[in-house]
């Protein structure tokens, strides 16, 4: 069951070891936002976690850093959406003695498939996991990265189009429009999370989760959006 989900930029500016103070100040919202998670995500109690993600490296490493920050923690191996069998991984009796002491944290990428097709990956992930299982998920991801002149990927208008209905429709719950945004505006967009974040809203589904969208913060000062929002 989930006892705990949630939406996690991955800059790797906001490490403390790679952004420089003047770059960390000028996105303290995120910083601000994605500490006030850890002890919330530590008080669900969660006996796994989940992190779902379009990079590997930082896009596992940032949302740890500052999520997992009170908890004793174990990365396994990558696996790819399509393929991930908790099976593979000999969850049962001995797999968990072997991490009791321990919060197992499974790292899943996200592929070059639709949105639709990662929102039927997390139904299916989810329901692999045995049933009294408290499972945390957080769904690593950036918003567009074409929101100033001066971004990644430059400016172009899907960018803050994207990322202002994206937020709107999160806080609709309006599930059915986010796995079927325009796949133009998405492209133009230039996001990397959704895909992470259609996979976690597949798993709320599946379990029909009593979720509530608060949004913590929104800011793109380095023309990338960063998002972080808690959905349960």
């Amino acid at each position: 069951m989930l006892v705990f989900a949630c939406i996690s930029p991955h800059p790797p500016l906001i490490l403390p070891d790679v952004g420089s103070p003047a770059d960390r100040q000028k996105v303290n919202s995120t910083i601000k936002a994605l500490e006030s998670l850890a002890p919330k995500l530590e008080a669900a109690k969660p006996e796994l976690i989940i992190i779902s993600s379009p990079h590997p490296d930082w896009g596992i490493n940032v949302p740890a850093h500052f999520l997992l920050a009170n908890l004793k923690f174990s990365i396994y191996n990558f696996q790819s959406m399509s393929n991930f069998k908790f099976s593979n991984l000999n969850f049962n009796e001995n797999f968990k003695l072997k991490i009791k002491n321990s919060t197992p944290v499974f790292p899943i990428l996200t592929e070059l498939s639709s949105p639709q097709q990662h929102f039927e990956f997390g139904r299916q992930i989810i329901q692999q996991v045995p049933t009294k299982t408290r499972v945390g998920w957080i769904a690593s991801g950036d918003m567009s990265h074409r929101l100033t002149k001066d971004g990644p990927y430059g400016l172009h208008p899907s960018g803050p189009k994207f990322d202002k209905l994206f937020i709107e429709l999160l806080k609709r719950k309006d599930i059915g429009q986010i796995i079927n945004l325009p796949e133009r505006l998405v492209e133009e967009a230039g996001e990397c999370g959704l895909r992470s974040f259609c996979c976690l809203l597949g798993a709320l589904e599946a379990l029909r989760a009593s979720w509530s969208p608060e949004i913590l913060s929104y800011e793109g000062p380095f023309g990338v959006g960063y998002l972080v929002a808690r959905l349960l």
